[in-house]
């Protein structure tokens, strides 16, 4: 099998990394969701996020912006992390969604170790990212967690 190969900032072409197809895998599926697209299928939401990111080595934090009807404006990487966390800050989160003029979000995120319960830390950023976009009238549907081939929903937990 051919190793696949990537530009680095060198300019140089080297092996890529797992993260590397990976950031590519999402980014490819990422185009497969088109501006518009309805996201009122939580069946839907689950597959793209699972295959974008239920590999992950790292930790990745990411927001889907929507319009009013919650059809899709765009999938946004916010925050990556080390093997167990990602640092989240609130202020750039809401300066995306209103520079997106989204009026609903979806957070999701993965979990590398593979255990896709909601930390007492998931729990407390979600509180806080939920609290300081109901400042400007934006609404958090929903926060994912996927990890180990499964995805868990704070929308049916009970927790958003």
């Amino acid at each position: 099998m051919t190793p696949l190969m990537v530009r680095s900032t060198a300019g140089r072409y080297v092996t890529a990394s797992k993260e590397d197809v990976l950031r590519a895998l999402a980014a490819l599926l990422a185009q497969e969701l088109p501006k518009g697209s309805l996201l009122d299928s939580p069946g839907a939401t689950r597959r793209f996020i699972m295959d974008a990111y239920g590999a992950r080595d790292s930790e990745v934090f990411c927001m889907i912006t929507m319009d009013t009807r919650h059809r899709l404006i765009r999938v946004h990487e916010l925050f990556y992390g080390t093997i167990d966390g990602a640092s989240v800050h609130p202020r750039e989160v809401v300066k995306t969604a209103l520079q997106e003029n989204a009026s609903a979000v979806i957070f999701f995120h993965n979990h590398p170790s593979g255990v896709c319960d909601p930390s007492q830390a998931d729990e407390l950023i979600t509180a806080r990212l939920k609290g300081a976009l109901a400042l400007v009238d934006i609404r958090v549907l929903d926060h994912m967690i996927v990890g180990g081939g499964k995805i868990a929903s704070f929308a049916e937990r009970g927790l958003i």
